[in-house]
């Protein structure tokens, strides 16, 4: 039996990288609890294919808005524009990433900038988006979500491990700055999920065999595991919560 929210429905929520993966999940669910949903993703056609299938479900249908997240000045424009139109964004959920591996020797200061930027920068500017309205409400919830590599040295991505760490001392700094005005901020932080594009790139019969060694619960970890951890502290059902990063990978850590 799935949770209902009651307290998410109707508030917006605006959600980043939502057009596939764990995005997709996290704007279904929201979706699926009537709340009002803004995504934005740079993947027009994979955006357009879950928006039909969320009116497939007989879900709310969420708004999606075109966006490369390293244009900032787009993505503030974008944020605002909703504001002005609609009203205060109640909930933010920054979700979009990328996790290219790279080796160390090719790695470039271009591409570790773009890496930086692509990975973490767009959730400060997020953030630094939506909180005026936030506190003039002096309600709000952020949630950022991180990843476990980091936390277990994964190799063979270190701007991506770098950023990943760095979400959580955002999210830490955010929670203290924002927690006077009633604004929570938290990160979950995924392990390994399948989302379509790890199960194409990179799972493998021996690496399934080697997680599933890891993991305490011995079945893949998938989007909609992540989603459910969204939506619990998105809603008030965590009142109590800020200033956590919660993981969610089925004990692999």
């Amino acid at each position: 039996m799935k949770a209902k929210y009651y307290d998410l429905i109707n508030k917006r929520v605006f959600i980043t990288g939502g057009g596939s993966g764990i995005g997709a999940s996290i704007v279904e669910h929201f979706c699926e609890q009537d709340s009002e949903v803004y995504f934005v993703d740079i993947n027009v056609e994979e955006s357009n294919k879950l928006i039909l299938d969320i009116k497939n479900k007989n879900f709310k249908v969420p708004t999606f808005i075109e966006c490369d997240l390293l244009n900032i000045k787009k993505l503030q424009d974008t944020i605002s524009k909703i504001i002005s139109d609609k009203g205060l964004i109640n909930i933010l959920i920054n979700n979009a990433a990328n996790d290219e591996r790279h080796a160390i020797d090719d790695v470039t200061e271009e591409y570790w900038n773009e890496r930086m930027n692509v990975n973490l920068r767009h959730y400060f500017f997020t953030v630094q988006s939506v909180k005026k309205t936030m506190i003039e409400n002096k309600d709000g919830v952020i949630v950022n979500i991180g990843s476990a590599s980091w936390m277990i040295g994964q190799g063979g991505m270190a701007a991506y491990t770098a950023a990943k760490s760095g979400v959580v001392g955002l999210s830490r700094s955010f929670a203290r700055d924002l927690g006077e005005f009633n604004i929570r901020v938290n990160s979950v932080v995924p392990g390994w999920v399948m989302t379509k594009r790890q199960i194409e790139k990179w799972l493998t019969p021996e690496s399934e065999t080697d997680m599933m060694k890891k993991q305490c619960l011995k079945h893949k970890l998938i989007p909609s595991d992540i989603a459910k951890a969204v939506l619990f502290f998105s809603s008030d059902q965590s009142s109590g919560c800020t200033n956590q990063s919660y993981v969610v990978d089925k004990g692999w850590l």
